[in-house]
């Protein structure tokens, strides 16, 4: 059947035209186009993905802080694309695992910063791998924190160049698999380069970005797409100044040590990120580059400024698990312009592998995130409503039952169930200050079923980490007496001895 077009006036027409011209297009800044996702998956961009450590969401100048100066990230925020309802994992260890497999951290066996259980499980495939696979050179400078043990060391996860310290933070130590090398420092570091340890010269941060750099510089001019991990260990505690030039603003405001310390880290890592950008803009490949900014989990210097958010690391309230993310691509994306969905770090993993042009067919059941494309083409285009759940972890060995609804979250959109209980309403109430559990009982039981169902589908995939025991001597220290011929350390044995076996008795 032929059904007649029924006629329009030429105004109208024309009218109608330069309405849908409007209406496509969108509103993005001069001089941008707007991408389509099927136009930017498979572009195989370069990118360099920075994530900084235990510095929080208020812990930037364009957020609002009013004490804190990092020009150099305020640049990057106004020329990205911001997502501003972006959420990681309450700490370290658990984040990264996410961001590097596509799936919640415990699914990995990762439900702690230390004592076995931060290893990645090795049947996990990484985000490093699969870029590989896809013809990208792979490189990590900074904190690593997935596993110190010969099998679990970055260059056995996918990572071409390393560079990187041991365990959670520079010169920190737990009995079992995870610690640095011996009497490491923020400054001169001794550090692991995928094959054997080397003296550094200068403050870790600088070590890290300069030779992020050199790196970048090298790739580039092969001509094959790079991906690049710059992941300093600042502003971590131990809370150690680069130099006092960097400390001296924030003395004589009424700051505690610690606070003085963490800003002068941060502002120096502004500094850092800038020299890297700067690196990055004059190369020929510059336009084409990625780069992201993230960090890895709320703030650790309580007393802050916190953005209005409550809680810090270390808590599933929104100050603990909401991140920075900006995303700076300047041949394809918007500046200045945020995405309000609610997003995740295991976004990452997909978003990046579909740029690469990478096959997931493979690990379909391993990724749980979701594609940010059709959101990096048009910050404002649908997006599905979805439920995200954090968890602390952390519980001592054997407990995890007793841990089930402890420090732990699941929301949606727009509401946030907290340890099974407190219900807050975020779209009206992002500070989370009131608790609206018995205004909602319909929503506090759906998404305690939710929760609960969750629970009883992940807890298996933490127990073989749960009852793992670790090595008697840390692999990091070991290595690092091999190559150089030192005997262990008598007095390191002793002190280890009684602690190891009280912390991880033997499974029965």
């Amino acid at each position: 059947m032929h059904t007649a077009r029924p006629k329009i006036a030429p105004l109208a027409w024309l009218l109608g035209c330069l309405w849908l011209v409007a209406l496509t297009a969108r509103a993005t800044p001069a001089g941008h186009r707007t991408p389509r996702p099927d136009a930017i998956a498979g572009s195989r961009p370069n990118i360099v993905f920075i994530m900084s450590d235990d510095q929080g969401y208020g812990e930037l100048s364009c957020h609002g802080n009013p004490i804190l100066r990092t020009p150099h990230l305020d640049r990057l925020h106004a020329q990205s694309l911001r997502f501003t309802s972006y959420h990681v994992s309450p700490t370290c260890a658990p984040t990264r695992s996410a961001l590097l497999t596509g799936r919640h951290e415990f699914r990995n066996g990762v439900t702690h910063t230390i004592f076995e259980r931060e290893r990645l499980r090795l049947d996990a495939v990484t985000l490093a791998e699969v870029l590989r696979s896809a013809g990208y050179s792979t490189g990590i400078f900074g904190k690593w924190h997935l596993g110190d043990e010969d099998d679990h060391l970055p260059e056995r996860r996918g990572f071409d160049r390393v560079l990187i310290h041991g365990g959670g933070g520079i010169g920190q130590t737990f009995p079992g698999s995870c610690g640095d090398a011996p009497d490491n420092q923020y400054h001169d570091p001794v550090l692991w380069n995928g094959r054997a340890f080397e003296k550094t010269r200068g403050y870790c941060t600088d070590v890290f970005f300069d030779r992020a750099g050199d790196w970048l510089a090298e790739a580039g001019a092969r001509g094959k797409p790079f991906f690049a991990m710059v992941t300093p260990n600042a502003p971590h505690d131990p809370f150690v100044i680069p130099s006092e030039e960097w400390a001296a603003p924030y003395r004589g405001l009424g700051l505690s040590t610690n606070a003085v310390a963490y800003y002068s880290m941060i502002a120096h890592l502004d500094a850092a990120v800038g020299r890297l950008l700067a690196r990055i803009d004059a190369q020929p490949w510059g336009r084409d580059t990625l780069v992201i900014f993230q960090t890895d989990n709320g703030h650790s210097v309580d007393g802050l400024f916190n953005a209005g958010m409550r809680g810090m690391k270390g808590t599933p309230y929104e100050g603990g698990i909401r991140v920075p993310a900006f995303w700076r691509w300047p041949a394809r994306l918007p500046a200045g312009v945020d995405c309000a969905a609610l997003t995740a770090h295991v976004d990452v993993f997909p978003t990046l592998a579909a740029l690469a042009g990478a096959d997931l067919g493979p690990l379909r059941r391993q990724v749980e995130g979701r594609s940010l494309l059709p959101l990096l083409a048009d910050p404002g285009a649908p997006w599905a409503d979805r439920l995200l759940v954090t968890h602390f972890g952390r519980w001592e060995y054997g407990e995890a039952a007793a841990a089930r609804h402890r420090l732990c979250a699941i929301r949606d959109r727009r509401f946030k169930l907290v340890n099974h209980r407190e219900l807050y309403d975020l779209q009206a109430d992002p500070g989370e200050r009131t608790d609206l559990s018995g205004a909602h009982p319909e929503v506090v039981a759906r998404l305690r079923a939710s929760y609960d169902a969750w629970w009883t589908s992940v807890l298996p995939e933490t127990e073989e980490n749960d009852r793992a025991l670790g090595p008697y001597l840390n692999p990091f220290k070991q290595r690092y007496w091999d190559q150089f011929g030192l005997p262990r350390d008598p007095g390191l044995v002793g002190r280890m001895d009684p602690v190891w076996k009280f912390v991880r008795p033997r499974p029965r």
